[in-house]
C-alpha cells in the first residue's frame, strides 16, 4: 500500500509548526488538563499502541508519555536502544519500516537527531522527538503552558535562560519566535547556542539576545530558566562545570529578574550545581508544575499526531 508521508503528522520540532498550530496543541492540553478526573478520555486513543525507544535515560518523558496512553485508552511499549536489534547494527530505516507494520506511532529519544529524521524518513507512522541532543520540543510546550497558568499571555513577556546553550535551551529559541516572547540567554562563548537556531529565529520576527553575563540577562526577567550542566555520557563533565560556575541560578541572581519572576527547569536538577536549592524549593519555583504538565502536553501531541484532534 502506497503511503503518503506528507500526510503523517510528526512532532519533530518547534520550527516545523507555525503558531496556530502550537497554541492549537496547548489549548487542547489545558482542557485534557481539566477534564483528567471525569474518565471522559479512556475512548480517545482506544487500542493505539506507541513504541518507545530509549537510547538515553528517562524518567519524565518515558512515564508521563505511558500514563499518556493509558488514560488515553491506548498503550505504550518501552524498549532500551540496546534491547533492539537497532543496537546490534540493523538500520534504522529497516526499524522504522517494522515498527510501522506494529504500532501506531513512536516516540525516539537518542543523541543523533539526524537518527531521529531517518526514523522520520522512513516510518508510515507519526513519530515524535524525545529528546535529541539537538531540540527537546515537548519540554518546551509544557513549559510555555506552565508559565501561562502561572503568568498569563506568553508573548511580550522577558524570558531568561542561564547556563549552557543546549538542546532545550535551542528549543526555547524557536518557541519565543513563535509565541512573540523576548528570549536572552547567557552562557560562556564556546557554549553558544547553534548560530543556524538563533538565525532561523531571527528570520521568523524572534526577540532573541546572546551574552555572557547572567545579570544582564535576568534582569527584569519574568522567568529565570537554567538546565544541568552536564549532559548524559558527557565525557568533559569536570571541565563544564568549572567553566558553568558562574551561571549558577542562586538567590542574588533571582533578585536582578521581577518580583514575580518565575523559575523553571525541566529537571533532573543537580541542586548546587546550576541551581541552588534554596531558590528551586523556593516559591517561585514552577519545577513540579512544568513536571506535571508534560503529561497533558504529550497528551495533545499525541493526539494531534494520530489525528483526533
Amino acid at each position: 500500500m502506497e503511503i503518503n508521508k506528507k500526510a503523517i503528522r510528526h512532532f519533530l520540532d518547534l520550527g516545523d509548526f507555525d503558531t496556530v498550530t502550537l497554541r492549537h496543541i496547548l489549548i487542547h492540553a489545558a482542557q485534557l488538563k481539566a477534564e483528567r478526573c471525569q474518565n471522559s478520555q479512556t475512548s480517545l486513543l482506544n487500542c493505539k499502541k506507541l513504541a518507545m525507544i530509549f537510547e538515553k535515560n528517562s524518567t519524565r518523558t518515558r512515564v508521563s508519555f505511558e500514563v499518556a496512553m493509558a488514560e488515553l485508552g491506548g498503550h505504550a511499549l518501552s524498549f532500551n536502544g540496546n534491547e533492539l536489534q537497532l543496537g546490534r547494527g540493523e538500520t534504522v530505516a529497516d526499524t522504522a519500516r517494522v515498527m510501522s507494520r506494529y504500532v501506531d506511532i513512536i516516540l525516539l529519544r537518542c543523541h543523533s537527531h539526524d537518527k531521529l529524521l531517518e526514523l522520520a524518513e522512513n516510518a508510515s507512522v507519526p513519530v515524535i522527538n524525545g529528546l535529541t541532543e539537538y531540540s527537546h520540543p515537548c519540554q518546551i510546550m509544557a513549559d510555555i503552558l506552565t508559565f501561562e497558568e502561572h503568568r498569563g499571555a506568553i508573548a511580550g513577556k522577558t524570558i531568561a535562560w542561564v547556563g549552557d546553550g543546549n538542546n532545550v535551551a535551542q528549543s526555547w529559541i524557536m518557541a519565543a519566535a513563535l509565541f512573540g516572547c523576548k528570549f536572552r540567554l547567557a552562557c560562556p562563548p564556546s557554549l553558544n547556542p547553534l548560530p543556524e537556531v538563533v538565525e532561523w529565529a531571527k528570520e521568523h520576527g524572534g526577540d532573541i539576545e546572546i551574552m555572557e553575563s547572567p545579570e544582564n540577562a535576568v534582569a527584569a526577567a519574568d522567568a529565570v530558566i537554567t538546565d544541568t550542566w552536564v549532559s548524559m555520557g558527557d565525557p568533559n563533565a569536570e571541565a563544564q562545570v568549572a567553566l558553568l560556575a558562574p551561571y549558577r541560578v542562586n538567590e542574588a541572581l533571582m533578585k536582578k529578574a521581577s518580583p514575580k519572576a518565575l523559575f523553571m527547569h525541566c529537571l533532573p536538577a543537580h541542586r548546587g550545581e546550576e541551581v541552588t536549592a534554596g531558590v528551586i524549593d523556593s516559591p517561585q519555583s514552577v519545577v513540579f508544575d512544568e513536571a506535571e504538565n508534560r503529561l497533558h502536553v504529550q497528551k495533545a501531541i499525541l493526539l494531534w499526531c494520530l489525528k483526533r484532534i
